[in-house]
């Protein structure tokens, strides 16, 4: 009776022991409000993993709750942060093949940048993040534009002059040759520096201008349109060796969950750039268009500043934008 009472406790035991394997929480970090189609993007993976019963919680931690925006990538690579929804430019002082991915007038639209985030570029860029024990879960890019305080941002010429954030080293490049001045700065700080006259203009996304309500703050906006010349990607990232640690059945929901978002993603990008333009018009900010001339202007730019810098800068870089560039 003893030992029949002993092996059960041990068959107990041991079954509480696998369950307390299985079971994991995951911490997630990003930047953006709760508002923000990035904090959706990392809800739906949140809530597709939940439904799937699988013991696997994502606690998800917002608005640079848990880390400063840019210093997520490096405590995601050392497995301190489990996943990051990221601009993977931000990185790009740790591997600058990264700063492609915010390269401009490289990525023409939506279904262009989708093409991108599933070509052997992606898998070139995709075999660097491995080497830091980080890989993708969600594919995403958006698209943004430009804002001036007192001025329009359409052509290089209105940049001479100007205290410009550029998200990213290939723009801060393109918008130096253009004669302006770089501070610097992660999104979440644009607001603060143009009301306290720190900036004269910047460009980030469509979604990040409106989260951040930077429409309070600037006289005109040039959106995103048929015309793009900025193109971010900020997909949703995770530690490799957390991912492996983890049981089968986890792996494949935090997969299916992953597609999922990743089709969202993709869909509510397209839509950011219209729906931004109508929250600026309703706050009486001007709305300026960028033409195909103007966009040809930034790109001869791009190509005599941003374009050669990284080529010359890196030892893979110009493998690495021909990859790009042969996308079509």
């Amino acid at each position: 009776m003893r030992i029949l009472k002993t092996a059960l406790c041990a068959a107990a035991c041991a079954a509480a022991l696998t369950t307390a394997v299985q079971s994991a929480e995951l911490r997630l970090s990003h930047q953006w409000s709760t508002k923000d189609v990035r904090h959706a993007v990392a809800e739906i993976v949140a809530k597709e993993v939940a439904a799937s019963e699988v013991d696997l919680e994502i606690k998800i931690f917002p608005s640079k709750s848990l880390f400063k925006p840019r210093e997520q990538y490096r405590p995601l690579s050392r497995g301190i942060l489990d996943m990051t929804v990221f601009p993977l430019s931000y990185a790009g002082g740790q591997r600058p093949e990264f700063n492609l991915t915010l390269m401009p007038g490289l990525v023409k639209n939506h279904d262009h940048a989708a093409r991108l985030a599933n070509s052997p570029f992606m898998d070139a860029l995709e075999a660097k993040m491995a080497e830091d024990d980080v890989m993708v879960l969600v594919h995403g890019y958006l698209a943004g534009g430009f804002v001036g305080k007192d001025k329009c941002i359409v052509k290089p010429g209105d940049a001479e002059g100007q205290q410009m954030r550029a998200a990213g080293k290939s723009f801060e490049q393109m918008l130096v040759g253009a004669g302006a001045s770089i501070t610097s700065m992660a999104s979440s700080e644009i607001y603060s520096a143009m009301q306290t006259g720190v900036l004269d203009g910047a460009n980030t996304s469509s979604s990040s201008f409106v989260s951040y309500r930077i429409f309070e703050q600037v006289a005109c906006y040039t959106p995103a349109s048929e015309v793009a010349l900025w193109f971010l990607y900020q997909p949703l990232l995770m530690n490799k060796s957390t991912f492996e640690a983890l049981t089968s059945d986890q792996q494949t929901a935090l997969i299916a969950a992953a597609k999922k978002a990743e089709a969202y993603y993709l869909q509510e990008a397209k839509k950011q750039d219209a729906a931004s333009v109508e929250v600026f018009k309703e706050a009486g900010v001007e709305i300026a268009e960028m033409s195909q001339e103007d966009f040809a202007a930034w790109q001869a730019l791009a190509q005599k500043t941003s374009y050669k810098a990284f080529t010359e800068s890196v030892a893979d870089g110009q493998r690495l934008l021909d990859l790009a560039l042969s996308v079509d």
